[in-house]
């Protein structure tokens, strides 16, 4: 038996193995049985011709094959055999084109040109790559920016929200003075003022199983800067079906993940996640906030992710899902398989065209205006029961937090997560309104009074903002 050392940037051909034993009597015939066992491995050791690339080294022990018998050389148990290519990274890059760099190119890029690493060949990978950017907001920012100053030549954005006040925290690709603009045209014209020489491919729509295969065909790999699950499902699975890597990341207050997905031999986004949490389990950004940093840092690991890919550098995220906890300052790292019984990129997949994700999320397709609900109140009502002094507790049941940042002033303050331990602070004959934010968290409360006992409750249609909108509009909204 031999050994058979793989070198960390062909580990994603061969099941992350970094090093394999294999019988055989010659090198030939080891090389043979690894690329049978391992055939994604073949194309990038051996030539259309069936020769070792010339950018492969192969050495028995301390020896070059190429000063011995070349791969007729023979093989003894115990003997190591080392796969050196000659070039640093894997070849999961992008082709170098036959173009050239203008003058002022070089001297843009001059950072970039004297790393070995990148090089001239390196930069014109990237002048050559074309990358899907899924989304412009909070990830999209940091990595619009970047993979356009990094030179990236063509760049498919793919979003249909304007941007608005409470975008401006995070989303840094955008500006004060973009406040109701398309954030399509923001960040594209923001990339171009970084960059004229980035090509940007601008898709104004959400992103659906109709359209996804036909946007994503003509690009090398896709950036995920989504933030919702049926987005990231529809991703992964595009992905896979094109053969795209997919470069993901989340974020939720102080914490985020980032991988790269559905890569040669890598696990997918079904393998780390096969069903999608209940509607409204998890909250978004919108709803349970997010600090306004962390996308930059999330987004700048994503765009980082995505040069090596392209340059064929380093060592991909793959099976590994980096965890950052802001709070902590502490980078933390969780090993991915990929789940063979995956539906999409299993041994035997199931899906072989992209489905109804909002279904599959348990998201209704249309979604309407929602029904009144029997006991709800309107704020303007609320407001002239407090003018007329009527008898009646108005309950807040928002955080505490967010009581600093608005209140209506004859508001008590319980937070949904105490109701339960303070209920006995209501009396029960009492007429009672619940309000929060928008409404759900009040309805929630006044379920929970009616379990109680309690009879005469209502929650106040549309919460806080709802006020802003209709009663007060000196009362800030968040």
């Amino acid at each position: 038996m031999a050994k058979i050392l793989i070198p960390t940037p062909l580990r994603q051909y061969a099941a992350k193995q970094d090093a394999v034993e294999l019988k055989g009597a010659t090198v030939g015939e080891v090389l043979a049985a690894l690329t049978a066992q391992y055939s994604d491995l073949r194309r990038h050791l051996y030539n259309d011709e069936g020769k070792l690339r010339s950018f492969v080294n192969v050495y028995v022990n301390d020896d070059d094959i190429r000063y011995l018998n070349k791969e007729a050389t023979p093989l003894k148990d115990g003997d190591t055999v080392s796969i050196v290519p000659s070039i640093a990274g894997g070849s999961a890059g992008v082709a170098t084109p036959p173009v050239t760099l203008s003058k002022e190119e070089i001297l843009r890029y001059s950072r970039h040109l004297i790393m070995p690493e990148v090089g001239m060949d390196g930069q014109l990978k990237l002048k050559n790559a074309k990358v899907a950017l899924i989304g412009t907001g909070g990830l999209g920012a940091p990595l619009g920016m970047y993979l356009a100053a990094a030179g990236v030549g063509r760049i498919g954005l793919v979003d249909f929200d304007v941007v608005d006040f409470t975008n401006l925290q995070r989303q840094v690709i955008h500006g004060t003075k973009d406040v109701g603009r398309k954030k399509l045209d923001s960040a594209a014209e923001t990339m171009l003022d970084i960059n004229p020489f980035v090509e940007i491919d601008r898709f104004e729509t959400a992103l659906s199983s109709e359209n996804a295969l036909q946007i994503l065909k003509d690009y090398d790999l896709v950036v995920d800067g989504t933030d919702n699950f049926p987005t990231r499902y529809l991703v992964n699975d595009a992905c896979v079906l094109l053969g795209k890597p997919n470069v993901y990341g989340s974020i939720f207050r102080f914490e985020g993940q980032a991988t790269v997905f559905a890569y040669p031999g890598g696990p997918c986004y079904r393998c780390l996640y096969p069903e999608p949490p209940p509607p409204g389990l998890v909250p978004s950004c919108a709803e349970g906030g997010v600090l306004g940093i962390l996308p930059g840092v999330i987004g700048l690991i994503q765009a980082t992710e995505t040069v090596k890919l392209i340059l064929g550098a380093g060592e991909p995220l793959v099976g590994r899902l980096l965890l950052y906890d802001a709070l902590a300052m502490r980078f933390r790292e969780l090993k991915l398989r990929r789940n063979p019984e995956c539906p999409v990129c299993g041994d035997h997949p199931t899906i072989h065209e992209l489905i109804d994700y909002q279904e599959f999320c348990g998201i209704p397709n249309q979604p309407q205006e929602p029904a009144p609900v029997e006991g709800d109140i309107e704020p303007v009502e609320v407001k002239a029961k407090i003018d007329r002094g009527d008898s009646f507790v108005l309950i807040d049941v928002r955080e505490t937090h967010e009581y600093q940042i608005c209140r209506i002033p004859s508001a008590r303050l319980i937070p949904l997560g105490d109701l339960p331990k303070r209920v006995n602070e209501l009396d029960s004959a009492d007429e009672i309104v619940a309000h929060c934010k928008s409404g759900v968290r009040s309805a929630k409360a006044v379920d929970f009074l009616k379990q109680a006992g309690f009879k005469k409750v209502r929650n106040m249609k549309g919460g806080i903002l709802a006020w802003s909108d209709k009663v007060d509009p000196s009362v800030p909204k968040y």
